[in-house]
């Protein structure tokens, strides 16, 4: 398997490299191939379409070398995969915008669910509604990706974290200030302080 990966590898850097200068819908696998000086045949060998290649680059790059079990909490998986978007960030600028069955943005939202189910079964004890939090949790971190990338000048990603980080906080207290405030006199909804 070595000269395929080197196979795969070779036609993975044509595609970045075109696509750091061309929109995806206008880049050809014949183009990818003359950019790397293979032939159409070697391509479809290792890859059903370009869209397979972007989705490729993604797994090999980034998903194939992490695994859930080594993070402590999402925090430091968010941490890694933003490094590593910030890293690629021509690149996954020019694949977040490809649309409709087979694109990037499809593949990503299958590939995060489980990572999004193993930290959300870490967090949430009430398995009610668990697929409703993880599409939403996977689909809104999807469209911020979306928006941070693209940005020409986008923020280093320690920046964009720390202010997703300060968002979440900030609408969880007030989250639990809102229901502390409606709830009928059945106790204190946030955490317990202590009397004196």
């Amino acid at each position: 398997m070595p000269d395929s990966n080197i196979t795969k590898r070779a036609l993975a850097q044509a595609l970045k490299t075109l696509m750091s200068r061309t929109p995806f819908a206008k880049i050809s696998v014949g183009d990818i191939c003359t950019a790397c000086g293979m032939s159409r045949k070697s391509f479809y060998y290792h890859f059903k379409d370009k869209y397979d290649l972007v989705n490729w680059i993604f797994y090999s790059e980034f998903i194939n070398e992490v695994q859930t079990d080594d993070y402590q909490n999402a925090w430091e998986f968010l941490e890694d995969i933003c490094a590593y978007f910030y890293r690629e960030r021509v690149f996954y600028r020019n694949a977040m915008n490809i649309y409709g069955q087979n694109s990037f943005r499809e593949y990503f939202s299958e590939v995060m669910e489980p990572f999004i189910q193993s930290f959300l079964t870490m967090v949430l004890h009430n398995e009610n509604d668990s697929e409703f939090s993880q599409i939403f949790l996977t689909d809104a971190f999807l469209a911020s990706l979306v928006r941070w990338l693209s940005h020409s000048d986008t923020m280093p990603p320690e920046q964009y974290l720390s202010n997703l980080k300060q968002l979440l906080i900030d609408l969880s207290r007030r989250i639990l200030l809102d229901f502390d405030a409606a709830a009928p006199d059945t106790g204190n909804l946030s955490a317990p302080t202590e009397n004196h």
